[in-house]
């Protein structure tokens, strides 16, 4: 996005400047929401509403993205107590990196609608609190300008898109601008049935303009007066052991909730996959991912790290996915309402409650340490 898209955008927008006296109402709002669900009802009025509306939309009926946070709901928890939590350790192991704790931030386009600062703000407020992020191939920055304000990891999504010479020049910048590994989309060949997204790009030309790059996903709109054939991108493995000849990071496929899907991530060399459906922005009433976390773990058998994202809003539903097996979660719009709440400072207040939270649960589950999380925390009468 230009610069004068972006000053155009803000004018037009309720998010105030970072000289606005009305930040500061902002800024004591965010310092007073005490969980994820609370920033995001602030976020909703300081956000133009078409641009929420397009953030918080899902797939058609939306009846995935409402499973995606009942099915967490639904999982109850079994303490144990007298057990010394005085001393938590949330420490993982990804891809070779140590991580303070299993939270990241997943792939999300279209910072600059949110905040000025865009994934520049995002990746400035992962940093404060020490959170990998997952840079979109849909940024409103270029990813190099990203990476320079980056101080935690960040990995880079994308897409394997027919033009091959385009995916591998997108690649290597990647790869030059210090991504630590390639986050590959796989459940994206078009764009999914999106009713209230359409409805908030009609209404809005700033999102109907912004991140349509060679490198996304083909694009799928609702037919006009006379139908207009769909023609999805053609992705298959072969890609993904192709994209794997000659990347020098690890390659991790988002977007599996088939557990033989997972089996063929594994054998064409993988290095982890991401169990989810997209933010149920693509294909309406497929599970929710917490439910296909299970299968796919069981069917992986930890030959590769397997991680989830869709519906995380809760410490204790990271506490849920890690004792479905997941080595650590993801989170999209909760971040994203944090940015356009206070830019770095809200992204960074987002982790930190998150974080917190998840410390809280595994304290009052008597669960010391990751290695400490397994099956036994859930209740085992209750089908997961």
């Amino acid at each position: 996005m230009l610069v004068a898209d972006r000053e155009k955008m803000q004018a037009q927008s309720k998010i105030p400047l970072p000289d606005s006296p009305k930040e500061g109402g902002f800024a004591s709002r965010l310092v007073r929401a005490n969980s994820l669900p609370e920033i995001e009802a602030v976020a909703r009025d300081v956000m133009v509403p078409t641009v929420y509306q397009w953030t918080s939309g899902g797939a058609a009926d939306e009846i995935t993205l409402r499973w995606n946070r009942e099915a967490l709901q639904r999982i109850r928890l079994q303490p144990r107590v007298m057990v010394d939590v005085s001393v938590l350790d949330t420490r993982i192991k990804l891809l070779g990196r140590d991580l303070p704790f299993p939270i990241l931030l997943a792939p999300t386009g279209g910072h600059g609608l949110m905040h000025p600062d865009g994934e520049v703000g995002t990746v400035r407020g992962a940093g404060a609190s020490a959170a990998l992020a997952v840079i979109s191939a849909a940024s409103t920055f270029p990813i190099e300008e990203i990476a320079k304000n980056a101080s935690s990891p960040i990995w880079a999504q994308m897409f394997i898109k027919p033009d091959h010479g385009l995916t591998r020049s997108f690649v290597e910048r990647a790869e030059a601008a210090g991504a630590q590994a390639l986050c590959v989309t796989v459940d994206d060949p078009v764009t999914g049935i999106r009713d209230t997204i359409w409805r908030a790009e009609a209404s809005s030309p700033d999102i109907k303009s912004v991140n349509r790059t060679g490198i996304t996903s083909k694009k799928y709109g609702p037919p006009g007066d006379k139908y207009t054939p769909v023609s999805p991108d053609k992705l298959t493995w072969d890609d993904v052991e192709w994209l794997r000849s000659f990347a020098r990071v690890p390659v991790v496929l988002k977007g599996i909730l088939n557990p033989d899907d997972a089996e063929r991530a594994v054998r064409a060399g993988a290095s982890a996959i991401i169990v989810s459906n997209h933010g149920a922005r693509q294909l309406d009433t497929v599970s929710a991912t917490i439910e296909a976390l299970p299968l796919i773990t069981e069917r992986v058998a930890g030959r590769i790290p397997v991680l989830v994202d869709g519906g995380i809003r809760r410490g204790t539903d990271v506490l849920k996915a890690l004792a479905m097996g997941a080595t650590a979660v993801l989170i999209g719009r909760p971040y994203v309402y944090g940015l356009a709440v206070g830019g770095a400072d809200g992204v960074s207040r987002v982790i930190d409650i998150l974080r917190g939270e998840f410390e809280v649960a595994m304290a009052l589950t008597g669960r010391p340490t990751i290695a400490s999380i397994d099956k036994s925390v859930l209740r085992h009468d209750v089908r997961s």
